[in-house]
């Protein structure tokens, strides 16, 4: 399964994804084109048992596809409708087709089908028809399914990468479905994916811009000689390469842990990987391409903006650091290796009630 959604991906978005189409998406405009075509693919709802309408992947394979929107740039909510569709199959929901988000950080409340609060930072929030949430049922955390409708209100945001990031306040306002968290799933789980999501995202992008970095600085002459022929660029691609590595194999890693349940220390450590990774992977590149990087016109930026943006959403790695060190402290040293070996079933403390 993996390796016919890693070339069917890579070919859609190759062919739909340019950097001109995605230039044209800044600001949060619609590419009902390319959603249209990623959704007839079936890719969102890859993740839902096959009982409730999906194809039961499990993360391992979904990785491709969330690998590949980060390479691309995709400026659609691809690896979000997976999560939520993934949390609505875990919970015993059906999953959903249509532009799909969801909420991460959340202040819900949930009573008799109805709930109150309010939504931040929603990827998309403004183009999505539904938000997987989770809301607080008297004490239960449950899973909703929220109408963007049933908004009573809607505050709209952009990140550093011209990606919509947006607010919603619900005021008593019906859910299509809902059904209690299951056991064993905490109650940050969205946290948790979103993390997942990104580091994946931020892997993809970093293997993008290290190919064009390395493509720019064979072709690019100074000197009498390619660029990539002095030593100093030499050894800023190479430093840009061990950084792309690490960060694609701390991606796929926490993925593969998290195939049946979500892994949170892996997932925790992807995501200071990939964060780190981005900040020197952007770095380099605009470095080593120099004026032209910071022009409209080239494609770098709608990279390494995104890479700036993603290293801080859900999470940023000095927060999931610090969740790292809490757990390896309480931990102790007779429990540090235990928690090396069986660490898929540790939770990571304090991050409930997260504000991202």
């Amino acid at each position: 399964m993996r390796e016919l959604f890693e070339s069917t991906i890579e070919r859609l978005l190759g062919d739909l994804a340019t950097p001109e189409y995605v230039l044209g998406c800044e600001g949060g405009v619609w590419p009902a084109e390319l959603w249209t075509a990623v959704e007839e693919s079936g890719f969102t709802l890859a993740g839902v048992p096959e009982l409730l309408g999906g194809a039961e992947a499990g993360w391992a394979d979904l990785h491709v596809l969330v690998r590949a929107a980060g390479r691309f740039a995709a400026p659609i909510p691809l690896g979000e409708a997976l999560l939520a569709n993934w949390l609505l199959g875990q919970a015993g929901l059906k999953g959903q087709s249509g532009v799909l988000s969801f909420a991460a950080d959340a202040r819900l409340d949930l009573c008799d089908g109805k709930v109150d609060g309010a939504v931040h930072d929603v990827p998309w929030g403004r183009h999505a028809e539904a938000v997987v949430a989770i809301a607080d049922d008297a004490g239960t955390p449950c899973v909703v399914l929220l109408a963007r409708a049933e908004a009573a209100e809607q505050s709209l945001g952009l990140n550093v990468a011209g990606e919509p990031r947006d607010g919603l306040r619900f005021r008593t306002a019906p859910v299509l479905a809902s059904a209690p968290l299951p056991p064993g799933i905490p109650a940050d789980v969205l946290l948790l994916g979103g993390a997942l999501l990104r580091s994946a995202q931020i892997a993809g992008a970093s293997r993008a811009l290290l190919e064009m970095t390395s493509t720019y600085a064979g072709e690019r002459s100074q000197f009498g000689r390619p660029i990539g022929a002095f030593q100093a660029i030499q050894q800023q691609l190479a430093v840009f390469a061990e950084q792309a590595a690490a960060a694609g194999i701390a991606a796929e890693a926490a993925f593969v842990e998290s195939d049946t349940a979500l892994a949170a220390l892996t997932i925790a450590a992807a995501k200071v990987s990939t964060a780190e990774a981005a900040s020197s992977a952007a770095g380099i590149a605009h470095s080593v391409h120099g004026a032209i990087g910071f022009t409209q016109e080239y494609s770098l930026h709608l990279l390494s903006r995104r890479l700036w943006a993603w290293r801080s959403e859900f999470g940023s790695a000095s927060l999931w650091s610090q969740r790292i060190g809490q757990l390896v402290c309480a931990s102790g040293g007779e429990g540090y290796w235990p928690l090396l070996t069986e660490h898929a079933k540790q939770p990571l403390p304090g991050l409930e009630g997260h504000t991202l």
